[in-house]
């Protein structure tokens, strides 16, 4: 038997995903008056090893929005520089000390925390709405226009009509499938394998990437738990499997730093979570009625953590261009069209530098089995000159041309 037929829904702006692009956008734009519905598949935002990373900008555009300081009242950890192990040797990368941003650090914390603390921001306003347990299934046409997307919900399957959807569900983005937008992609030479280990007071509070032969190992302090990272070659992760748990516990032990029993926390490899590394494109982000944004319009590496802060910075633009085009009920494909041209300067740049460091960094260490890693020479400069270390912590705490709020807080117009 099939879900039942309900009634279709009409809204000023409907918003396909509630991750960090689609709540930024669905906040920014119900502040400023349009009409806004998000919808999500999941009945909650609990995920694990999400990104987790706030960068400088993202803390600059909640300053903006005077929501900064209810922000960093949520739990979380404050990171000033950033710092790198190769071999024996620790090398300081980025000092975000000196950025000329309110917040001169990265905060970690859990996603979730993030998104729930935009729904309940968003929820102040009577023209923002959030949809749980709703499942975007493909797109409503009118003509060449996009109309609204189908949902499957708890209680059946709706439409939802719009005079603009925001397709922000993520990298494997059913919208832009179903709108045949085209994807570049790019090269991703590597897969990284997510996991918890418990934390003690006593340890140190960095956190740190370590760099060994044939060997990449992410460790970011969570407070609890440190949440960790295993870099392996692209398309590895069965053989990782087939080699034991034993032997995979066996290489976290010599990386992560941790005392040796540590890692018997490790039981299943249900507690491991493969990423599955992705870098792509649209080359058209838009059509009549249709805008992506975020990781279903790029996905980006992991390299730097900047996904989070594209995708967010994707968000304002957006606001910034739209409000106003929505509040009129006058969004022309030209508005959508400089969404992107005002971003994609910005992707392809990004894009460039992390496949630069993919090429250059991660896959000569992931194919030196065996061999002693030489610190590269870029981080002997580092350590040498600390006012070189401004520019990573301006790429990837600012990233390139970073967004700021411009519109106003108006009352919604039906």
């Amino acid at each position: 038997m099939g879900l039942a037929m309900q009634e279709p829904i009409d809204v000023t702006c409907c918003i396909a995903g509630g991750g960090p692009a689609g709540m930024m956008a669905a906040y920014l734009l119900a502040r400023a008056g349009a009409d806004v519905l998000v919808l999500e598949k999941h009945g909650d935002f609990l995920r694990d090893f999400r990104g987790d990373t706030i960068h400088p900008s993202t803390l600059e555009v909640m300053h903006e929005l005077g929501l900064l300081e209810n922000f960093l009242a949520l739990p979380h950890q404050e990171v000033p520089v950033l710092a790198v192990d190769v071999g024996d040797e620790t090398f300081p990368v980025a000092d975000f000390s000196h950025l000329p941003t309110r917040c001169r650090f990265i905060a970690f914390l859990p996603q979730w925390d993030f998104l729930n603390f935009l729904a309940k921001q968003g929820a102040r306003f009577p023209n923002f709405a959030l949809r749980m347990n709703s499942e975007v299934a493909g797109l409503v046409m009118d003509g060449n226009r996009v109309a609204g997307v189908r949902v499957k919900g708890a209680g059946g399957v709706f439409e939802v009509r719009s005079q603009l959807v925001i397709a922000a569900d993520g990298r494997h983005s059913i919208l832009r499938e179903k709108a045949g937008l085209k994807v570049e992609t790019l090269s991703a030479p590597m897969d990284v394998l997510w996991f918890a280990l418990s934390r003690r007071p006593t340890e140190s509070t960095a956190s740190i990437g370590r760099f060994d032969a044939a060997r990449i190992f992410i460790k970011i302090n969570r407070g609890e738990h440190w949440q960790c990272g295993f870099v392996i070659p692209k398309g590895t992760g069965d053989a990782v499997r087939r080699a034991g748990l034993p032997a995979f516990r066996a290489n976290v032990a010599a990386l992560a730093d941790v005392e040796p029993g540590r890692v018997e926390e490790l039981r299943d490899w249900d507690q491991i979570k493969l990423l599955t590394v992705l870098v792509d494109r649209l080359t058209d982000w838009s059509r009549p009625g249709l805008l992506c944004i975020g990781d279903a319009a790029h996905a980006m590496s992991p390299v730097g953590g900047v996904g989070i802060n594209l995708a967010i910075q994707d968000a304002v633009a957006a606001a910034n261009i739209l409000a106003a085009p929505l509040r009129l009920g006058d969004v022309a494909i030209e508005h959508l069209k400089r969404v992107q041209r005002r971003r994609m300067w910005p992707t392809r740049v990004t894009q460039r530098l992390q496949i630069f460091m993919q090429d250059r960094i991660v896959t000569r260490v992931l194919g030196t089995p065996g061999a002693k890693l030489s610190p590269p020479f870029i981080l002997r400069l580092f350590a040498r000159f600390p006012l070189l270390r401004r520019i990573p912590a301006r790429l990837i705490g600012m990233g390139v041309r970073p967004e700021h709020v411009t519109t106003a807080e108006g009352a919604p117009r039906r």
